[in-house]
């Protein structure tokens, strides 16, 4: 099965957060289930995931980059999709500061292909865990993720899943 090539825009978070995610990959990966912890390149990154398109011929990075750091809260388990499997994530709990940068980016990206999930209106703000886990998994899976957690929104990226590369386009201060 092949993919169209993607693009996305992602918030990156601050550091202690990022160990924070990554021991719940590994806690999953440990007791043998599904967990991003499996996908080593160095592109692999909690992150929460801002806009995704097929292309994106446009990105007024201006706009985005004197945004201010703020706070975001990940909250408990969320489950995406549907069959026997799911997709594994935590909660990112809206804030204003958090949504008001989700509009800044769909309109620094200007009018385009979006995709649904990612979509003003459609989107569920989250930091995936875990793909494909079963059903039968989640009974020892969801222990493994911990209590909220609060960090700090660090930085955007560029993600182009057909060249395979990273683009930093802001720090957030």
């Amino acid at each position: 099965m092949t993919r169209d090539p993607m693009i996305s825009i992602e918030l990156l978070l601050d550091e202690i957060s990022e160990n924070a995610v990554r021991a719940e990959w590994d806690a999953l990966a440990a007791a043998g289930l599904s967990s991003l912890a499996a996908h080593t390149a160095p592109s692999n990154r909690p992150h929460v995931t801002l806009l995704v398109r097929s292309a994106l011929e446009h990105l007024d990075v201006d706009a985005l980059a004197t945004r201010a750091a703020f706070e975001v809260r990940l909250g408990a388990p969320v489950l995406f999709g549907d069959g026997d499997r799911r997709v594994l994530a935590r909660s990112v709990i809206p804030s204003s500061a958090l949504l008001a940068l989700h509009d800044d980016v769909h309109s620094a990206a200007g009018p385009g292909d979006e995709a649904l999930h990612t979509a003003p209106g459609g989107w569920t703000p989250h930091v995936t865990l875990a793909r494909r886990v079963r059903l039968q998994d989640l009974e020892r899976a969801l222990p493994l993720v911990g209590e909220e957690l609060i960090g700090t929104a660090r930085a955007l990226r560029r993600w182009d899943a057909a060249t395979r590369t990273i683009t930093e386009l802001a720090r957030l201060r």
